[in-house]
Order: C-alpha cells, then structure tokens, then sequence
C-alpha cells in the first residue's frame, strides 16, 4: 500500500519529456542557474559515465575536459533545475560505469557511436548517390 502513495507522489514530480538516456551518450545539459534576481541557463555538454538510482532520486553523471581538467557534474536527472537535456550523440559502451575514462587522455577517451536500426543505414546509402550525381554534373560540364 504504502510503495503504491509513493510511487504515486513521485509521479507529480517526475519528468515526462526526457529522452532516452544511457552509459555513454554525450548529453548537453541545461542548467537554470539563479543569481540574484536573473535567471540564466548554463550548459554543461559532456559525457554520461554513471547512472545512478531510479524513478525519482535518479541521478547522472557528466563528465568533460575543461582546460586539460576533468569536470563530473552530478546531476538529478527530475531536478526542476535542470531545463532540457539533448543527446547530441548516442556512444557504444560495454560497462554500465565508464570511470575508466577518468584515466584516459587524448583520443582513447572517444567513444564508437552505436548503430541505431537499418532504417538509417539505408538513408545514409541512398544520400552519396545523389551527392554522387551532384559531383558528376560539374565534372562533365568540367570536361566539355
């Protein structure tokens, strides 16, 4: 009874429109940041190296290179703080917790990017044939 109210209270507080998020992704999150008076966002880009939790006490965290320093963010992933999160890319991972990325330098710390379904492999193949008949056009009017 009583996991079934709290599942219920969490319900109101938790995020509908977050995309889908894993181990790996290089994520911009954006951050409501209040100074004062003024609101602003700051965004923080990086990678997700741990996720942490779920439902409501959710939690991931980011990690970038900022001057040569590594920077981890921590970040509810429900926080009403917290304003958008983007997936720019969606990395392909073995572990469920990358710190040893923490070690890393240079590009053994980039990622693979995963394959997302053949519908966008056949958008990709079909793109160079017409990028392919583009090129050809100048290179006969080249020739003639």
């Amino acid at each position: 009874m009583s996991d079934q109210l709290i599942r219920h209270v969490e319900q109101t507080y938790m995020k509908s429109d977050l995309p889908k998020l894993s181990v790996g992704d290089t994520v911009d999150v954006h951050v409501r940041i209040i100074e004062g008076n003024k609101e602003r966002i700051q965004v923080f880009s990086g990678v997700i190296i741990a996720m942490q939790g779920r439902g409501l006490t959710a939690t991931m965290t980011v990690r970038r290179i900022v001057a040569n320093e590594g920077v981890e963010r921590t970040f509810p992933v429900h926080s009403p703080k917290i304003s958008k999160v983007e997936v720019k890319r969606h990395g392909h991972v073995r572990r469920a917790k990358l710190f040893y990325l923490r070690e890393r330098v240079g590009k053994s710390r980039r990622l693979r990017d995963r394959r997302r379904g053949l519908g966008q492999l056949t958008e990709v193949a079909a793109k160079p044939e017409s990028a392919a008949a583009a090129t050809e056009a100048p290179a006969e009017a080249a020739a003639q």
